[in-house]
């Protein structure tokens, strides 16, 4: 049996610049198809716009509010919104809200660098 507890995971930043807390996957508790991560973006901050060669990502919010734009259409997120985003699918994250934004991340594969392309410079 594997068990952590998010008090335990080492916070990262990741390419996209948000700080990532990963719950399940290859930094953690050792995942084979996945990956699940608390990502958290302060107030008034965005993550760079990116894409996952091969990755399918959720993103279920869990604090806060903010905006998600995923391939040029944008749409606010609110507190119990899940959103799902396609490999090759160009998103970015905004924090437009006065408090910090958290989201669950799941993603399969596994998130890795690798597999993150930045579209902003």
């Amino acid at each position: 049996m594997l068990l952590g507890n998010h008090a335990d995971a080492r916070p990262f930043t990741t390419l996209d610049g948000s700080t990532i807390r990963e719950l399940a996957g290859p930094v953690s508790l050792a995942t084979a198809n996945q990956s699940l991560a608390e990502a958290t973006v302060p107030a008034g901050g965005a993550t760079t716009e990116h894409f996952h060669r091969t990755s399918e990502e959720l993103y279920y919010v869990t604090r806060g509010r903010g905006r998600i734009r995923i391939d040029g259409e944008e749409r606010p997120l609110r507190v119990g919104d899940c959103v799902v985003i396609p490999p090759g699918a160009r998103h970015k994250l905004l924090n437009d809200g006065d408090e910090e934004l958290a989201i669950l991340c799941c993603c399969a594969p596994p998130y890795s660098d690798a597999d993150t392309v930045l579209i902003e410079g």
